[in-house]
């Protein structure tokens, strides 16, 4: 570009200002890093006044040539929104080249999830290994499924954000919005159990987060991922068999069983309705198999 971008104070204002996570920044930032080198490649050393939706379109035609999905095309079509409305709001840019930019359609598929009698059956029956190493599995699965944190929110969970006593955990979530979910009789067993075989782990421990390994560091996500598939393995053949799967389930069974769909909003931390109501469309799928099932003229 033959001027500045502007893409560092465009990323000290979604780090400071919009509050997006690190993972969210980086995403945006490739994003703008991609279209510049696009526009570089294409139409060669432009300003930021030059960049028309045309040329802006030229370049999401691209990325759907390079089979690039939708859901992938919007979050870019997202990072551009924004960059021009920063650009703007600071007199960096007369005219944003997004109003009449459209985003492409998303097929809306239905979150997968485990049955609510193969939830059970995992944290009930299914034997865990002895000592620490089944005990920081079982408070994985444990709070994954009966908090619906994310998996992020589960590795980043500090030791004093677990109160025992008061039955609570606080989770710092996207945007740093801190929310307060209950410690149900089941889980507090769990979490219980695994405090009191972490005070037997020998050696250097990171006391910062409550979840650690046997060598008393920090767990990472890949660790994370790993053993929840392992123990969904046992008890489903759904597809996938992640943390967000059991965040799903999570938010699934509490539809099903008539939650408030306001109250599973706040639980999960969803900033709107709107990405919550994908699982009524679950309950309303499990009450027309009932229905055909169940009625005599189906």
């Amino acid at each position: 570009m033959a001027t500045s971008n502007y893409s560092d104070e465009f990323a000290a204002y979604l780090t400071f200002e919009k509050r997006y996570s690190a993972h969210t920044i980086r995403a945006y930032t490739d994003d703008l890093i991609q279209f510049f080198d696009f526009m570089e490649l294409n139409f060669g050393s432009i300003t930021i006044s030059q960049i028309k939706p045309a040329l802006v379109r030229t370049w999401l035609a691209s990325l759907k040539d390079q089979q690039n999905t939708a859901k992938t095309i919007n979050r870019k079509i997202s990072t551009l929104k924004t960059y021009f409305k920063f650009l703007q709001k600071n007199g960096w840019a007369a005219q944003t080249p997004m109003l009449h930019i459209t985003a492409p359609k998303i097929s809306k598929r239905l979150p997968q999830y485990v049955e609510q009698k193969d939830m059970r059956t995992l944290m009930q029956h299914i034997e865990f290994p002895e000592g620490y190493t089944g005990a920081l599995h079982r408070v994985i699965i444990g709070l994954l499924y009966y908090t619906g944190m994310r998996n992020a929110e589960l590795q980043n969970l500090k030791n004093g954000d677990v109160d025992v006593y008061g039955k609570t955990l606080k989770v710092l979530g996207k945007g740093n919005k801190e929310r307060i979910l209950p410690m149900v009789a089941g889980l507090q067993e769990v979490v219980e159990h695994y405090q009191t075989a972490k005070t037997a782990l020998e050696g250097t421990i990171d006391n910062t987060y409550f979840l650690v390994n046997v060598s008393g560091k920090k767990l990472y996500p890949k660790f994370i991922y790993t053993i929840v598939k392992q123990y969904l393995s046992l008890v489903t053949t759904i597809s996938k068999k992640s943390p967000h799967v059991l965040r799903h389930s999570f938010a699934t069974h509490l539809t099903n069983n008539g939650a408030e769909l306001n109250a599973v909003k706040e639980l999960l931390g969803h900033a709107s309705l709107a990405a919550t109501q994908i699982y009524t469309h679950n309950s309303i799928e499990k009450l027309k198999a009932i229905h055909k099932k169940s009625h005599p003229k189906s």
